[in-house]
């Protein structure tokens, strides 16, 4: 992965591929954040990663017999995007521009553009 070197980045960083990563202009990364990019992570321009921020593209099918292989999603972080501490992005999610994902939330579903949300799971909870 080759990084912009408008791109700060504080460590750990810690990612198990690195190649299925793309990381645009101007991003911060803060410390300890985890990136398990099998699935494909894109994170566009301008975003902000607070610490300990989990971009996770893939995971494991729920039924038992299934459960030890790896099921990828590709992430996707659009322009002026921040994430908040300890929040966690689940594999297939785009996050919309400008929007902003509130310190602890889980996201497992689309945010559209010019949203804040928060929770488990992360719902709407104001427009910007």
């Amino acid at each position: 992965m080759e990084l912009d070197p408008s791109v700060a980045v504080f460590t750990p960083l810690y990612i198990n591929y690195g190649r299925n990563t793309q990381i645009g202009k101007n991003v911060f990364i803060n410390f300890d954040c985890v990136f398990l990019d099998l699935g494909g992570i894109t994170i566009e321009d301008n975003v902000m990663l607070a610490p300990r921020v989990s971009l996770l593209s893939e995971g494991h099918p729920v039924s038992p017999a299934e459960r030890h292989s790896l099921v990828p999603g590709k992430i996707h972080i659009r322009k002026n995007v921040w994430i908040g501490a300890n929040a966690t992005i689940l594999p297939g999610v785009t996050i919309g521009e400008n929007s902003i994902v509130a310190a602890g939330a889980v996201v497992k579903k689309d945010v559209p553009d010019n949203v804040v949300v928060a929770g488990i799971p992360a719902k709407v909870i104001k427009s910007i």
